[in-house]
């Protein structure tokens, strides 16, 4: 299915100020949804042939948590004209919020029409006194299920009738504050309805609930929010935000989540401004207690740490084990023994840089470029031969999970000492050659293709893959094939040298 973006490009003249705003209304809705206890609809009009009537595009929809729905299927991609959009086009050419009408049916299910005009707020327009309809929204409710009105549900429509108001005017969504990605709390969550002065009017019950855990035991109503809220904080600082915020919200500001914390209980507050035909009427806050999810959240951030300092302390006992092995390989007079050992501290070393940025990464994944280029730089610096090498690499190999990054360090590591070793020893290249290995990277079809190349003096001859070889060679085959589950193959370069090529699938291990 299109997005709302692509279906109005596709369908629309409109402009992306205008599907900006569509988005914004489209991400905050939901709460609109729920107060009416009706689906919403957003239609937008599409080019008729001429002569035709005009028709409408449904672009979003959204179905409410709090009643049943008015539509089983999905309405979004439809384009419908005739008397069945008669309600839509008044709302649109005349500009304002249509309630008129019979009931109408969708199968076996009675729904009530109604249309709200769309505006985007354009300052320069107000001031020659009209802002143009962009799109209008079909609030659609189920009858099915109708019966007397409680007075949670009276207040619900009640406000839900302020914010149709404002979309009409254009004030309805609100900016989205920086990092604010998501529309919580909801309606159902907790309700507070301020009037102009600042004192309640009404608290859902789950709204009065949040405030209980906060120390408040009497009933809100009647209550200056502002000032409760700033004396339960077990921070005065934030108790002071808070209640600063609900006032902006009486002011007609649209103020950014606030969370608050008393008696060990954590409630967030979401204030919004009331202004229906752009007169500020009072306020509506929705409160959620938050106080199990931050309690996981900080239960996961004490998890992240102790595996961050797991990684740290195993990044530190390799390196104690590199240093014992280093003096290990001092004391030894045999000289092939000698260079065994340092061919263990290399191989130790490199798993420890995996872990030393495990210690630094808040998951268990690392940025492997990093890792790789202090790995080829080590290569050089270490290894026998008269010749300087230059390293480069090409391509990315992105984030990998650390169960990949240990083994492929490991691999790599054993690859560019061998392609310094023994591609630039003794006669490895002409004096005028520069010597140089180059590691490619790129990812294809959910596999990470790597390949290590040098301009050395290429394979032996009567090399065979599949022979026993040297100890980094078994290394390298082990891992590639078995902890890797991937394929490694080593040939000569058709330019000259040698090159080793690894594909190392990323899937689901």
């Amino acid at each position: 299915m299109s997005t709302l973006r692509d279906l109005v490009e596709e369908h629309t003249g409109l402009g992306s100020a205008d599907i900006d705003h569509l988005h914004r209304l489209a991400g905050d809705w939901q709460l609109l949804s729920d107060l009416s206890f009706a689906d919403l609809l957003l239609w937008v009009p599409v080019r008729a042939p001429d002569g035709q009537p005009r028709a409408f595009l449904c672009v979003a929809q959204v179905r409410p948590t709090t009643a049943p729905t008015a539509y089983q299927d999905d309405q979004v991609g439809k384009i419908v004209g005739g008397p069945e959009v008669a309600h839509l086009d008044i709302a649109y050419t005349q500009g304002r919020i249509w309630r008129e009408g019979d009931p109408v049916w969708y199968g076996d299910t009675p729904a009530r029409h109604e249309a709200i005009p769309v505006r985007l707020r354009d300052v320069s327009a107000e001031e020659e006194g009209f802002s143009e309809v962009i799109a209008v929204i079909g609030r659609d409710t189920n009858l099915s299920t109708a019966r007397t009105p409680s007075q949670l549900e009276l207040n619900y429509l009640t406000t839900a009738d302020d914010l149709a108001q404002m979309v009409s005017d254009g004030t309805f969504p609100p900016p989205r504050h920086p990092g604010e990605t998501t529309s919580a709390p909801r309606v159902g969550d907790g309700l507070i309805r301020l009037d102009a002065s600042g004192k309640v009017t009404y608290a859902s019950p789950n709204a009065q609930s949040a405030y209980r855990r906060l120390g408040f035991n009497a009933h809100l109503v009647g209550e200056e929010l502002s000032a409760l809220s700033s004396r339960l904080a077990a921070d005065p600082l934030e108790g002071n935000d808070a209640s600063e915020r609900m006032l902006s919200a009486l002011r007609g500001e649209s103020p950014p989540r606030q969370e608050v914390q008393a008696r060990g209980a954590t409630v967030l507050m979401r204030a919004l401004p009331l202004l229906p035909a752009g007169v500020p009427i009072g306020a509506l806050v929705l409160v959620r207690d938050v106080t199990e999810v931050r309690r996981r959240d900080r239960a996961l951030m004490t998890k992240d740490a102790t595996i961050r300092e797991i990684h740290h302390r195993v990044k530190n006992n390799l390196q104690t084990v590199a240093a014992l092995l280093r003096l290990q390989a001092r004391r030894v007079d045999n000289q092939e023994a000698r260079n065994a050992l340092e061919e263990s501290v290399r191989r130790v070393a490199s798993i420890a840089l995996v872990h030393e940025t495990l210690s630094m990464s808040s998951d268990e994944a690392v940025e492997f470029d990093g890792i790789v280029d202090r790995v080829a730089t080590a290569a050089t610096e270490v290894a026998t031969t008269e010749v300087s090498v230059k390293m480069r690499r090409e391509g990315s190999f992105g984030v990998l999970p650390a169960e990949i990054a240990t083994s492929l360090v490991m691999v790599l590591n054993e690859l560019l000492i061998n392609a310094v070793e023994h591609g630039f020893g003794e006669g490895g290249v002409p004096p005028e050659t520069v010597a140089e290995v180059v590691v490619t990277a790129h990812r294809f079809r959910k596999q990470l293709h790597v390949t290590v190349a040098d301009n050395g003096r290429g394979l032996p001859e009567g090399f065979a893959a599949d022979a026993k070889g040297t100890l980094g060679l078994q290394i390298v085959r082990a891992l590639a094939t078995g902890e890797l589950r991937g394929s490694i193959e080593l040939r000569n370069r058709a330019e000259g040298g040698t090159e080793a090529v690894l594909v190392v699938p990323l899937g689901k291990r």
